[in-house]
């Protein structure tokens, strides 16, 4: 497949639908999905981290539209301990977790060069192996879901939650910033920037004060900073990091975003079906050239085909 060419003469920014909304049996077919977001008015696909190979190579077969990102660890495979792929962790301190988990980000990217993609969705790890070591995050999601995240409960678990992920933090930042330039130095041969994905948990990688650590001395084509509007939402919502942190400094960095809208703490909810507060993010990302939309797979029809439109309304287009 050609190289994305789809820009030139285009009065609107062009949009990808990620194949995150492929996963429904109606589109077991990648084929059909590329279709499908062709006519919905999309102008790309990203391959999202959800997807198996044989969707990939159906989607790529077809011909229909340009795929122009690829999400770390796609294609999804099965590991021999029974994890997705997209399990792994780049900032693992145990050497043996992290060297798979940077081999199949090498695959993505990889990928992401055989199909004429120019970009790589990053997740670079968590602070921590498993996500059970942070229960007290998932019972605050719990009770912000009951009505209960004015409660002290709620107040002392964010604090725990705090002081656990600072106290661990420093040896997984080392390492993901090590994993981090094992994969710029693979897709800086290839012509592929890696967009460093802000996460949606917080024990995850990285926090907004921590991309300066990892980015420290690598080229913006090579590496930089991927905006997810949900999760800085779901975060913001959650009392963890203010939303407009990471459109602050990190405007200037920024590679990508992924859009989508966010009801409570529920999101990839297609944008315009939510009340996420769009002006700070056409502010922040208004001078990037295109747009992912990362829609799940819940999401009625015509809330995929009016996303484009209502994007347009806020400035994002």
């Amino acid at each position: 497949m050609t190289p994305i060419a789809y820009a030139c003469g285009m009065t609107n920014k062009p949009l990808a639908l990620s194949t995150m909304y492929a996963q429904q049996e109606r589109f077991e077919d990648g084929a059909a999905f590329a279709r499908y977001a062709a006519s919905a008015g999309y102008d790309a696909i990203e391959i999202s981290h959800s997807t198996r190979i044989e969707k990939l190579e159906a989607i790529i077969a077809s011909n229909v539209l340009p795929i122009s990102s690829v999400h770390q660890s796609a294609p999804w495979v099965r590991l021999a301990d029974g994890r997705g792929n997209s399990k792994l962790n780049l900032a693992s301190t145990d050497e043996g977790e992290r060297r798979e988990a940077v081999a199949h980000a090498t695959a993505s990217i990889e990928w992401a060069a055989k199909v004429g993609a120019t970009k790589s969705v990053c997740h670079l790890g968590a602070v921590g192996d498993g996500i059970e070591m942070y229960p007290e995050e998932y019972e605050m999601r719990r009770l912000f879901d009951g009505g209960q995240a004015a409660s002290e409960r709620f107040a002392s678990l964010r604090e725990i939650a705090i002081a656990t992920r600072k106290a661990r933090a420093a040896p997984f930042l080392d390492a993901a910033r090590r994993s981090l330039r094992e994969l710029v130095a693979v897709a800086a041969a290839k012509g592929i920037t890696i967009g460093i994905e802000n996460r949606y948990h917080y024990h995850e990688i990285p926090h907004p004060a921590e991309y300066a650590f990892l980015l420290d001395g690598l080229d913006l084509d090579h590496a930089g900073y991927w905006h997810d509007t949900g999760h800085a939402e779901v975060l913001h919502r959650l009392g963890f990091i203010d939303r407009h942190a990471w459109l602050g400094a990190l405007s200037a960095k920024a590679v990508g975003a992924h859009l989508h809208d966010v009801e409570g703490i529920g999101d990839h909810r297609a944008p315009g079906d939510g009340d996420v507060a769009w002006a700070y993010i056409q502010a922040g990302l208004r001078h990037l050239p295109a747009y992912t939309l990362e829609i799940n797979q819940w999401q009625p029809d015509e809330k995929v085909i009016s996303a484009p439109a209502f994007l347009a309304s806020v400035g994002l287009r």
